[in-house]
């Protein structure tokens, strides 16, 4: 008799990570690769964090901690709100997280019950509707156009048959790197707490934006869940660190999820990434890099025949609309990779209805790396057939 397998696992796939293992299986068999997939910044963490991991090693029990993170990182998290915006936060609202994606998972599980509705942008991160699937909560795309900045909006939402139960915002958002107002984010946030709508922000992606800075929804609302990393800025994807701040209802709930999912945030990454707040100079380096590499790829890409190509306020990826070239961007990808060696993510990952002609560029590598991949897409993209 054949075992049981449960229906929650039955998600679609993160493509990105599927592309990647594709890219990986080429270089181990000795072919290049041009790494524009991933959310992956080129540098490592740094030198501070670095210094303070050493150090820790050596001084320090790496065992648990509190479920909600050791009590220093909170409150230098907690002064990192006043330094960048300006809005006190108490940190006992700080809440360390093993990555964003346990800070989404938690705050799902303690926010939404299953048969419960939650509204995104589509294009958005393929991962918000994936862990809602698997915990029974349904996600309501949202079709944001070019015209939207790929972002939700309160006419987005006034199209639904009914109010969702939360609403998912990004910004800078991933794949598009576009970026929420202060009066759009106001707008929201004054739409959800007319509708009793759960706010969920994810401000993974500040720290990388090019034109103007990020605002954090803790400055417009107390109800919201802020979730945000040190993956991206901080250059520590490997280290499986993040955090949220919870509103006053939901830090007794999540508490009690993390104790029985997590135990605790890693020590060790915990430790080293209070330092990360202090190599403010190195950082912004890397973020200038970003910002070369973002601009050679606008520059560049429409030379391949690439020309409509979502903003990129921040973050590191360039959405390209690809339908002068295919209408299969998945089957453009895998040539892309097979033919020219350059990785790439095919839109559906990120809109599974009209994901299919669109590409992400992820412009998080080397510098040398943009230019090479700009000169094979100009050279292969006119002739390729799609």
């Amino acid at each position: 008799m054949a075992l049981k397998v449960a229906t929650r696992g039955m998600v679609p796939p993160f493509i990105v990570m599927d592309v990647m293992r594709a890219a990986n299986e080429r270089e181990a068999a000795g072919g290049d690769v041009l790494h524009l997939e991933v959310g992956q910044p080129g540098t490592a963490a740094p030198d501070g964090v670095l210094a303070a991991a050493r150090r820790a090693l050596d001084d320090h029990l790496i065992g648990y901690t509190d479920a909600m993170g050791l009590p220093g990182l909170r409150a230098r998290i907690a002064r990192h709100y006043a330094e960048w915006y300006g809005c006190e936060v108490d940190p006992r609202r700080v809440m360390v997280t093993t990555g964003s994606s346990a800070g989404f998972l938690l705050s799902f599980l303690a926010a939404f019950n299953p048969g419960d509705r939650v509204a995104l942008a589509a294009p958005g991160y393929p991962a918000y509707r994936n862990i809602l699937s698997a915990l029974g909560v349904e996600p309501v795309l949202l079709p944001a156009e070019a015209e939207h900045r790929f972002q939700p909006t309160p006419e987005l939402l006034d199209r639904l048959p009914a109010p969702p139960d939360g609403l998912i915002v990004a910004s800078p958002s991933n794949p598009a790197g576009t970026m929420v107002g202060p009066n759009e984010l106001r707008a929201l946030v004054d739409y959800c707490e007319a509708a009793g709508i759960r706010l969920i922000s994810d401000e993974i992606y500040h720290g990388i934006c090019f034109d103007q800075p990020g605002v954090t929804a803790l400055s417009l609302s107390a109800d919201s869940v802020v979730i945000n990393s040190f993956s991206k800025y901080f250059s520590m994807t490997g280290w499986r660190l993040g955090w949220m701040v919870l509103p006053e209802d939901l830090l007794r709930p999540v508490e009690c999820l993390a104790q029985n999912l997590f135990i605790s945030p890693p020590c060790l990454s915990q430790i080293a990434g209070e330092a990360a707040f202090d190599c403010g100079e190195q950082l912004d380096g890397y973020v200038a890099a970003y910002a070369r590499n973002r601009a050679l790829l606008l520059e560049e890409l429409p030379k391949a025949g690439l020309d409509r190509l979502a903003p990129a306020d921040g973050a590191f990826y360039i959405y390209a609309d690809v339908a002068a070239v295919t209408n299969d961007s998945e089957a453009l990808c895998r040539r892309m990779l097979a033919e020219i060696g350059i990785a790439a993510t095919p839109g559906v990952d990120f809109d599974p209805d009209r994901g299919h002609h669109f590409v992400r560029f992820s412009f998080a590598g080397r510098e040398a790396d943009m230019g090479e991949a700009a000169r094979r897409l100009q050279a292969w993209l006119p002739g390729c057939g799609g």
